[in-house]
């Protein structure tokens, strides 16, 4: 027999208190979480692909721009601040800004270091979608995030009663629109399969059903 899963995140309340994470968790966590986007990131940078969301934006401008996707990402990121105050509190948003500035600053760092002589944009797709997920889990798990899109449409889902979801799933239609006038259409498909590999891992394993951690 199932639980109600609003029942079980209750019952667990006491539970859930008692393992909430230390600063000094938090602190590795965020390390841990931006250097596995971070790498997804640099895989789809060397192999030229795209990301759904922020990041993805990010990446894109990037290609456009010239400019570094760290400082591109950064700056993206900065007008959604403000509705990440209001609608999910200071501590949420100071995480983010945290997290959003980490993953800037290795962008800058890494590339130094890292490079790849061969990636199969099939499979550097799905190495980076999986990369990708298991990095905002860690993030999300330690309440924070990446991107602001997502935070938009929860602002406007309180505003309007728009869903969330559709928010995000228009800005990420637009977003791979547009990425057919800068890529080769065969780039913008391997994109997507690593967007929904992403979304996938997320879905699988972020669920307060199953995994409770604050």
């Amino acid at each position: 027999m199932t639980q109600d899963p609003d029942t079980t995140a209750t019952r667990n309340e006491p539970h859930r208190a008692a393992i909430s994470h230390s600063l000094f968790e938090d602190a590795l966590a965020f390390v841990s979480g931006t250097t596995l986007c971070a790498f997804s990131v640099l895989i789809l940078t060397h192999v030229g692909l795209i990301t759904g969301q922020t990041a993805g934006l990010g990446v894109l401008l990037s290609y456009v721009s010239g400019w570094s996707f760290g400082a591109v990402f950064f700056t993206v990121n900065l007008p959604f601040y403000l509705l990440a105050w209001r609608r999910m509190g200071p501590r949420f948003t100071v995480k983010s800004f945290v997290a959003v500035a980490i993953l800037s600053l290795m962008m800058e760092v890494l590339p130094r270091f890292v490079t790849f002589q061969m990636v199969n944009p099939w499979v550097g797709a799905a190495l980076a979608g999986i990369l990708s997920g298991m990095g905002l889990i860690i993030l999300f798990r330690h309440g924070a995030s990446l991107g602001g899109i997502g935070v938009l449409g929860l602002y406007l889902q309180d505003r309007t009663g728009f869903r969330a979801g559709w928010t995000q799933l228009i800005f990420d239609l637009c977003l791979f629109c547009a990425a057919f006038f800068v890529l080769d259409p065969i780039m913008v498909a391997a994109s997507l399969l690593g967007a929904l590999v992403t979304n996938v891992v997320i879905g699988l394993n972020h669920r307060r059903d199953r995994y409770i951690a604050t």
